[in-house]
C-alpha cells in the first residue's frame, strides 16, 4: 500500500476551516526549522546491501521492552476534535489497528480514560505526554489518572518552556475550540496554572517518575548530546530528538542533523542496540524512505505527527490506520532494496 502524504494534506486542507488548517501546519518565527525538517531527511544519502534474503522483511522492534508492528509511532499532538468529531479515540484507535504506538497529550480533547479504553480493547501500547504546568498538582492529578489507566511510559515535553509564536495564527481563534485543550484539566479559577512551566529542570524527570508509580519517563524535545546525557543522568528511559515540528524555537537545527550526535553521545549505536537510554527521533519524516533514513542512523523508533492529522481529518480511524500502515509498508519495501531483513540490519546504511 503506497501513502502519498502531501496528498492527504491537500484533502485534510480542504476540509478545515483555514484557521484550523494553519494552527496545525504552521511553524514559529519565519519556519525555518519547519522547512529543515522534511528537507534534511532527503538528504541522507544510503550504501544499501546487496545478495541478502529478504524473501520476508520485519518491520517489527522492541520499545522499552514492549514488542511493536512497526516502528513508526503517533507523536502527541494536542485537541484532534478540531479536526474530526471523535477526537483522540479515533487517532488511537488507528494506531492500535496498524500495530503502532500511541502518545496521548495533555492537551487531548477526549477524555484519558476513553482513549484508554479504546486502546485497551485493541490490544494497543500507550504512552502519556506531560507538560509541567504551573500549577505542578495539575500535572500530577493528569499522569496518575494516565498511569491507573493503562499508560505505559510518561513522555515530559522539554523544550516549551513557554510557546513559540507562530505567525500563521491569525484571527480570534473563532475556529478553534478552545475547552477542547482543556478537557482532561478542567475549569479553572486562574487559567494561568495551566500554562507550561518556565522553570522545569532535569530534576522534574525524576519527579514525574514518583509521581506515576515508577513508569519509566522518556524526554522529547532533545537536540544537544550534553542535554541527552543529562538525561539519562537524571533517570530518563529515553529521550526523543524533537523541534516540536518547528514550532518552537525558529532556526533550531533539523533533526535529521541533532539525531547523529545524541546517539554518539548516548552510546546506542544502532536501532537494534540496547543501553540504558533509548532514542527515538521526529520531525519532517513523511515517508517509508524517510523513515529508514532514521533507523539506519540509530533511532530505535520514529514518531509523525502532522501526517496523522491529515489522515484522520480525511478518514477517521480507518485514514490513520491506512497511513501508519501504508508508512509501514513503504518503509518495508525500501528495507528490502536496502537489503535489509529485519531492523536491526539497517546498520552501517547511512553513507559516511
Amino acid at each position: 500500500m503506497r501513502v502519498d502524504v502531501q496528498g492527504l494534506e491537500r484533502e485534510a486542507r480542504g476540509l478545515l476551516h483555514p484557521e484550523v488548517y494553519d494552527f496545525i501546519a504552521g511553524g514559529s518565527g519565519q519556519e525555518r526549522t519547519l522547512r529543515a525538517n522534511a528537507k534534511a531527511w532527503r538528504q541522507v544519502r544510503l550504501l544499501p546491501r546487496v545478495l541478502r534474503d529478504v524473501a520476508s522483511v520485519d518491520t517489527g522492534i522492541d520499545v522499552l521492552g514492549s514488542p511493536l508492528a512497526t516502528p513508526i509511532a503517533v507523536a502527541p499532538t494536542a485537541a484532534h476534535r478540531m479536526v474530526h468529531q471523535d477526537g483522540e479515540v479515533a487517532t488511537a484507535s488507528g494506531a492500535a489497528r496498524a500495530g503502532a504506538l500511541y502518545v496521548l497529550s495533555t492537551r487531548s480533547s477526549r477524555r484519558i480514560e476513553d482513549v484508554a479504553a479504546v486502546l485497551a480493547a485493541a490490544g494497543g501500547t500507550w504512552w502519556f505526554q506531560a507538560y509541567v504546568m504551573r500549577d505542578r498538582n495539575l500535572t500530577a492529578g493528569l499522569v496518575r489518572r494516565a498511569a491507573t489507566a493503562g499508560a505505559s511510559a510518561i513522555v515530559l515535553t522539554g523544550d516549551t518552556p513557554v510557546v513559540g509564536r507562530k505567525r500563521r495564527n491569525r484571527g480570534g481563534g473563532e475556529f478553534i475550540d478552545g475547552s477542547d485543550f482543556m478537557t482532561n484539566i478542567g475549569s479553572l479559577p486562574d487559567p494561568e496554572d495551566a500554562e507550561q512551566a518556565p522553570d522545569l529542570t532535569f530534576g522534574d524527570i525524576g519527579w514525574l517518575g514518583e509521581v506515576s508509580g515508577g513508569l519509566p519517563v522518556i524526554v522529547k524535545g532533545v537536540l544537544r548530546p550534553d542535554d541527552a546525557l543529562a538525561c539519562a543522568s537524571h533517570g530518563a528511559a529515553g529521550v526523543i530528538v524533537s523541534n516540536h515540528g518547528g514550532r518552537q524555537l525558529d532556526g533550531a537545527v533539523p533533526t535529521a542533523g541533532a539525531l547523529p550526535g545524541v546517539l554518539a553521545a548516548l552510546g546506542t549505536g544502532s536501532a537494534a542496540a540496547g543501553g540504558g537510554c533509548e532514542v527515538y527521533v521526529d520531525g519532517g519524516l513523511r515517508s517509508g524512505g524517510d523513515v529508514l533514513a532514521a533507523l539506519a542512523m540509530g533511532a530505535r523508533a520514529v514518531f509523525v505527527g502532522r501526517p496523522v492529522l491529515w489522515a484522520l481529518a480525511a478518514g477517521g480511524t480507518r485514514g490513520v490506520s491506512d497511513l501508519l500502515t501504508g508508512l509501514t509498508d513503504d518503509l518495508a519495501h525500501a528495507m528490502a532494496l536496502s537489503g535489509a531483513a529485519g531492523v536491526a540490519d539497517l546498520a552501517g546504511l547511512v553513507a559516511k
